[in-house]
């Protein structure tokens, strides 16, 4: 009896070592301050999308050249 739980738990022990190290690293990282882009929203339309594309009116953000023509949404956003 003491043979058959001995070559349980070394399959077990193997079967859990080979999914551990098989198995590709996830990354549980948090993005930091550095990488992570400051998101504004679009007036026209509500998308965000980071300040680093978006176009400026004054203190108004727009996600396109076609939004930023086109001004504004009417709507009470």
């Amino acid at each position: 009896m003491i043979r058959l739980l001995f070559w349980v738990v070394l399959i077990y022990v193997a079967v859990w070592a080979w999914r551990k190290f098989k198995a590709p690293v996830a990354s549980t990282r948090k993005p930091n301050a550095e990488t992570a882009l400051p998101m504004v929203r679009c007036a026209h339309c509500g998308l965000h999308v980071p300040d680093n594309s978006a176009l400026r009116q004054g203190n108004l953000w727009y996600c396109s050249q076609k939004h930023l023509e086109q001004g504004p949404a009417a709507s009470g956003r």
